[in-house]
Parts: structure tokens; sequence; C-alpha cells
């Protein structure tokens, strides 16, 4: 009886892990390969092992969120202390001062070796090293602390604002971080919320996202389940919603396909990881500038140390010596001591500049490089721009108006065809009532305008409505 039941455990086992390893196979095959798009939404629930109706369970999304990890994207690694502060001397103008400290010290040790015994003269400490040595650390500690505290303000912003995305759990809908959403969640998504993963409609009423952050389309696009019969692009894809994107109208319910850098935007910020980080035109600027100072300071020793041996020759040692450290001693003087300290100042300034305008800059010489940007091209409405169209003129059949200001403020002003123009102030109660001899006739766009006429910067007297 026993072996018996142990025979049908280990079956049972075993079917349960061929089950598993199935579904296993489904689930990786359905975030992998397999466009969810083409496939229809019971398909994906079955493959996902979910039921749309109830949605995963507290334990199932547990496993899950093991299996596949946080719906975050990869981030780097984080850098340890003592490598960011030593990033500060990675300069060729600090490389030039370090050598001229280096230069400086073997130059105290030959004079302080070849001194006469009981002679006056000579420095009892490398001063000129010394100094050097104090700018370079002074230079780094500045940087270093003022990278670390824009870091911590990005960190503790990304605290305070942690994302919340309503999932259906158990049959119940809840409220959990973004992060801890996995692959089979049913996202409920409604007016307003932001798209936390890649995800399969379910069902969708009169949903609309504005995917402008992805696609760059400026109008938002219309969803609906229906699965597609051929492959598209990714702004064609109306059954699908992506990471990022956020809902400007309508109700819907998704499966999510894909979390973390599984979805289209961990793709793109995979191929950013990519990317190697250019020089700013400071940095390039300094790297050339270093570059002629080095080639100056060799210049100077080599031309001092000839002079000295034509004009003068070496009698002994002591002579050689003597003009060794005067070539020295000119060459380090033509290094700029200050220079990196000053820039490292300025660009400090320029951070905490940003700060009071709620700018966080992370790294000192990314403010350099905001200054030196004079054109901005963007390919439309809505990636860098606030997504806010402008009316600018209008023409109708009696006349034409050209209306200034821009975005939504209530601000602005039209200046109608002659010259006449109307300034557009505080906002009334009652309709805009305007004199008829003022404005061309036939006008019924004006007659709902909840703006305070002004002709000459003069109110009207008698505002009258016109036809």
């Amino acid at each position: 009886m026993v072996d018996r039941q142990n025979d049908q455990s280990v079956s049972a086992t075993a079917t349960n892990e061929i089950v598993e390893s199935e579904e296993v196979r489904a689930q990786e095959a359905l975030l992998g390969d397999t466009d969810p798009s083409l496939t229809s939404a019971e398909d994906v629930a079955k493959a996902l092992n979910v039921d749309p109706s109830q949605g995963l369970s507290d334990e199932e999304a547990k496993r899950r969120l093991a299996k596949f990890g946080p719906n975050e994207l990869a981030g780097a690694p984080p850098v340890p202390k003592w490598k960011k502060f030593l990033a500060q001397f990675q300069d060729p103008l600090v490389y030039l001062l370090l050598a001229a400290t280096v230069i400086s010290v073997i130059a105290w040790f030959i004079e302080k070796a070849n001194a006469v015994p009981g002679a006056e003269g000579g420095e009892a400490l490398p001063f000129d090293a010394l100094v050097i040595v104090l700018i370079l650390i002074v230079n780094a500690v500045l940087g270093y602390m003022q990278e670390a505290k824009a870091e911590a303000a990005v960190e503790a912003l990304a605290q305070m604002t942690a994302p919340q995305t309503s999932v259906l759990r158990g049959g119940k809908v809840q409220r959990i971080n973004t992060a801890d959403v996995v692959p089979g969640d049913i996202i409920v998504l409604a007016e307003g919320d932001s798209v936390s993963a890649d995800g399969r409609l379910v069902n969708a009423a009169s949903l609309r996202i504005a995917e402008a952050s992805l696609t760059g389309e400026s109008v938002p696009v219309g969803k609906k389940p229906d699965t597609l019969a051929e492959a598209k692009a990714l702004g064609d894809r109306a059954n699908m919603i992506f990471n990022g994107t956020s809902v400007t109208q309508g109700t819907g319910r998704a499966i999510v396909t894909g979390t973390g850098m599984n979805t289209q935007v961990g793709k793109i910020a995979d191929m950013l990881s990519a990317t190697e980080d250019e020089k700013t035109p400071l940095q390039k600027e300094m790297d050339y500038v270093s570059k002629i100072l080095g080639i100056a300071v060799c210049i100077i020793a080599v031309v001092v140390l000839v002079a000295l041996a034509v004009l003068e020759g070496f009698n002994d040692i002591h002579d050689v010596i003597d003009s060794l450290l005067l070539a020295v001693s000119l060459a380090v003087a033509a290094v700029p001591e200050g220079l990196a300290a000053i820039l490292t100042v300025v660009l400090a300034l320029g951070v905490q500049r940003m700060a009071a305008h709620n700018a966080i800059v992370k790294k000192l010489h990314s403010v350099e490089t905001l200054g030196s940007a004079s054109v901005i091209c963007s390919d439309k409405t809505g990636t860098l721009t606030r997504n806010e169209m402008t009316v600018e003129r209008v023409v109708t059949p009696s006349g034409e108006v050209q209306i200034t200001g821009t975005g939504y403020a209530p601000e602005g002003r039209m200046v109608v065809t002659g010259g006449i123009s109307l300034i557009l102030s505080r906002p009334r109660p009652w309709p805009m009532k305007l004199y008829p001899r003022y404005l061309p006739a036939r006008w019924p766009m004006m007659a709902n305008c909840v703006k305070t006429p002004m002709v000459a910067g003069k109110p009207w007297a008698t505002p009258l409505k016109f036809r």
C-alpha cells in the first residue's frame, strides 16, 4: 500500500512538472518571439495562465515577481563613492597639474640632496607641490559634493513619486506599486492613468491613449481589443498598450505581456545604454588647452636648458642641477594651478542657479552643455513640447485676425486687419459684445468669447452684440 501511494505521488509530481514546464514555455514564447497583437485575447490569457475576470492570485503574483523580476528599467550598477571621488581627477588639466607636482617634488628632493651642509637657502618643504595638491583636493571635494547632492535629490524625488497601478488580483481591484506588476497581471485602465507595462487589451470602452512619448504621435490613439490581421508598427497596434504612455479618455483592461526591460521602452533604454557619452564642448576645449599647455611647458624647459648651456655652460654637476631646477620651475609656473578649481566653482554656481528654477543637474558639465545648445530639433508637438496647440490666425469670408500668445494661458491679443487690436485680458462671466463698426460683419465665433474687449488700451463704453 505504501509503495503504491509513493508511486502515485511521484506520478503526480512528474505530471505537475510537465504542466508547469509547458506553461513556462508558453509564457516565454509569448513574452519573447510571439507578437501579442496578432494573438487573440483569449489565447494570450491561456498562454499566461490567467483568468481575465479574476486576475492572478497573490501567491502566483509573488512567484512571477521572483521569476521575472521587478517592473523596472535596468540601471547602471551603483558606482562606489571612492570611484566617484577619483573620477573628479579624470581631466587632462588635472593630469598636467599632477605631472607638475611630481616634477616639483623631484626637483625639491634633488635640491635638498645636493645642498651644501650648513648653507642657507632652499625650502624646508616643497610648498609649490603642496599648494597644487591642496587645490586639486579642494576641487575634487567640491565637485564630488555637488554631484552627490544632486543624486540624493533625484533619489528622494523617485521615492516620493513612486508610481502605482490598478490591477485585478483574486477578483478584486487593488492599487499596487508599479514595480510589483508581473506578466499575466490584469491592468485596470481609467482616464488619467499612466500605463505601467506593455499589454494586450481584453476590453475597452472609448479608450484613447497618448503615445507621444513612445511614437511621437501628438494625437491620442483610439484603442480596441480586436485582433490584428497582420503585423503593424507600434503606433498602429490598436489592441496593445505600452509602458510610459497615458490614458486620456475611456476605460479598459489589459493583460500584461511585458515588464521592465522586456517592454518597448525597455528596448529603447537598452539601446541607449550601449551608447558612449560624448565630451561636452567645454571638456573638448579644455583638452585642447591642456595639450597646448603641455607642449608649451616642454618647449619652455628645453629652451631654458639649451640657453643656459650655450650662454654659460656647465662646469660641474651642480651647474646642471641648478639649470634643470630653473627650467622645471619656469615650466611649472606656466601651468595655471587655479584654472581647474575656477571651472568647478563656475559650473557649481550654474547647477545652483538651475536648482533655483526647479531643475536638478546630476553632472557639473551638463550645465555647460545645456548652455551650448542653440537649436533643438523636434519632429512634432508632444515629443519635447507641452503638447498644446495654439491658434495663431483666423480667416473668415469677411476678414482676418492674427492671434498672439502661446499655449492655454489666457493672455494675448487679437489683431484685426487694418491695425485695430483687441486685448484679451481678464475673463468675464458674460459673453463679449462688440461694436459692429470696429469689426467686419457676421463674425459669430466672436460672440461666445469671454474676454473683455479693449481698443487702444481702453474698454468700450457701450458694448453691443453684433450679428
